[in-house]
């Protein structure tokens, strides 16, 4: 009696064994999986964009705001006043190693890494722009500690005004200037640069392009 109690267990395993291999998932139930992950892909994959996209606006302010804060010393170790663009890469280069400065007056940044510097000729202000790579925006720090002649990129029939939102002409690349008379700080944002990159001394818009400022912190991205 108790070896056919086995004997009967020892048939059900094995019938368990052989409905285990033979069972599977239908046809159906594999695409109803599949369609389970495009959708879930779908939704995950611009989320993600969206979220490096804005990363690298972020690193581009960030490298611009800390940029600043070592050229603002350098203004004041030179007697209240901006180092020519040449002599203000070399210093700002030795103050802060893990940003790479460049000329403004003739090498654009090309990335939010890249801060192109440039200084008036009358030392009294001063234009660094870094170039976001994946949202094609460029961000610009401008300071102004006291007024500066009207040289590009600033133009003095031009007053920002906090927070505007200027959009340029639709048909060809506009100049981006700022004022001459504005002191201390404007941040800017120029948006859509297709060329790929943002030249300190030249700031243009490209076609369709628009630019926006403030005189406290970047605009929102």
């Amino acid at each position: 009696m108790f070896s056919s109690a086995i004997q009967r267990l020892n048939d059900r395993r094995h019938a368990a064994g052989e409905v285990g291999e033979d069972a599977g998932f239908t046809l159906i139930e594999l695409m109803v999986v599949l369609l389970i992950l495009a959708i879930l892909l779908a939704i995950a994959i611009p989320t993600f964009l969206g979220v490096t996209k804005s990363a690298n606006d972020r690193a581009a302010q960030s490298n611009l705001n800390t940029a600043l804060l070592n050229a603002k010393a350098q203004y004041q170790n030179n007697s209240q006043a901006y180092p020519l663009t040449p002599a203000l890469v070399t210093a700002l280069s030795s103050a802060e190693p893990s940003l790479q400065f460049v000329n403004g007056a003739t090498t654009a940044s090309a990335d939010q890494n890249h801060i192109s510097v440039f200084a008036t000729a009358d030392n009294a202000a001063l234009v660094m722009a870094a170039f976001s790579v994946q949202t094609k925006n460029c961000w610009v720090v401008v300071d102004t500690p006291t007024s500066t002649a009207a040289i590009a990129p600033f133009a003095a029939a031009q007053t920002p005004t906090v927070a505007v939102d200027t959009t340029l002409a639709t048909t060809t690349a506009s100049a981006v200037a700022f004022s001459t008379t504005q002191l201390g700080p404007t941040y800017a944002e120029i948006k859509n640069v297709t060329t790929g990159q943002c030249e300190a001394s030249a700031l243009t818009t490209s076609t369709a392009g628009s630019y926006r400022y403030s005189f406290t912190a970047f605009p929102s991205i």
